[in-house]
């Protein structure tokens, strides 16, 4: 039985690939809290949802592109927090490109629930 955390990722998995997919930086940002912290595939921390919308309009303008979650977690912080983990799959033009570790903080914001931490790592060991 799938817990409230649970449905929380689940929805904003669904929504985030699907704006992915679509390369609509404008809808990806609106899955963000205005406060967020964002750690994708470079250095740079990016904040708030124009960072965030700057990081997607930034990247490589791919034909077509994909993204899945396996090996999900989640947990129930308290009524309005749920930490999430995953191993996140991106397809890019047809063909696998990358795999990383992703982990969200969700919040509910405005009476919405938002991703207001976003952290992307390597799967292989770094030490």
């Amino acid at each position: 039985m799938a817990s409230a955390a649970d449905d929380v990722a689940s929805d904003l998995m669904s929504r985030w690939a699907e704006c992915f997919g679509r390369f609509d930086a404008e809808a990806q940002a609106s899955l963000y809290s205005r406060h967020a912290l964002f750690f994708g595939s470079n250095p740079t921390l990016y904040r708030g949802r124009d960072g965030v919308r700057a990081y997607f309009e930034a990247l490589p303008k791919w034909d077509s592109r994909a993204v899945r979650f396996t090996d999900i977690s989640t947990a129930q912080v308290n009524p309005d927090l749920v930490n999430f983990a995953a191993i996140a799959w991106f397809d890019v033009d047809g063909a696998p490109r990358l795999s990383v570790k992703i982990t969200w903080v969700i919040v509910r914001e405005d009476g919405d629930w938002k991703i207001v931490s976003h952290h992307v790592s390597p799967k292989a060991p770094l030490i």
